[in-house]
């Protein structure tokens, strides 16, 4: 089988990439290999990145991958929200929407990296986006009575990637505010099952289109 090297924002990432992508993948002669950011996210939401050093430690990661001779492809799974200072095309973003803004960056990184095999991808605008492709998973995982529209005005975002990544607006703070229970790694990876890959590569094109890539190497 092909191999492909994911880069992942953390365990969440990680368990993703192993459980839901690989048996995907497989079907199409390719296999996953994850590898967690060092600067990585704790699952308590704290993020291990700040300024330029982070910057330099995600860079680093990635052109450490392509020493291994026999992937066909290296990727990755990083959060849009929370990028560090000096993220390559960061000081110029340009773009009126965020699949605009995003592309943008991704050619940047991808500029920046300087490595024939490296397809970056970074998630719109973060991993839990995807469980807003389904609130009705999330709430009968966590057995909650509220309702989405208690999540604010989601009818407004034409997708789950295009909710806002405000401090206190993005995907992840709005389930902590609501949902304090919740557990991104123990209940987001049972609610992303639940929902299932094909409703997600639906609901979030930006992630169907970099999965369509993979799909055809």
């Amino acid at each position: 089988m092909k191999r492909i090297l994911i880069l992942c924002e953390g365990q969440s990432e990680e368990t993703f990439v192993k459980r839901v992508l690989n048996p995907h993948l497989r079907q199409f002669d390719k296999v996953a290999t994850p590898v967690i950011l060092q600067t990585a996210r704790e699952e308590s939401g704290y993020k291990h990145k700040g300024g330029f050093a982070a910057c330099e430690q995600i860079r680093c990661d990635v052109k450490r991958l392509p020493g291994d001779t026999n992937a066909i492809c290296i990727t990755t799974m990083l959060d849009y929200h929370g990028l560090p200072k000096g993220f390559p095309g960061k000081n110029t973003l340009q773009g009126a929407t965020p699949y605009r803004r995003v592309a943008y960056l991704e050619q940047a990184f991808w500029a920046d990296i300087g490595e024939p095999r490296f397809l970056p991808y970074l998630m719109l605008h973060e991993f839990e986006a995807f469980l807003f492709g389904d609130l009705n998973a999330v709430f009968e995982k966590v057995g909650s009575r509220i309702t989405p529209r208690e999540f604010g005005d989601l009818s407004r975002f034409s997708s789950p990637e295009e909710i806002n990544d405000g401090e206190q607006t993005h995907p992840a703070a709005r389930l902590q505010q609501h949902l304090p229970n919740f557990r991104k790694l123990s209940d987001g990876l049972t609610v992303v099952e639940r929902i299932g890959l094909l409703r997600i590569r639906q609901k979030c094109p930006h992630f169907n289109e970099w999965l369509k890539k993979l799909e055809s190497l």
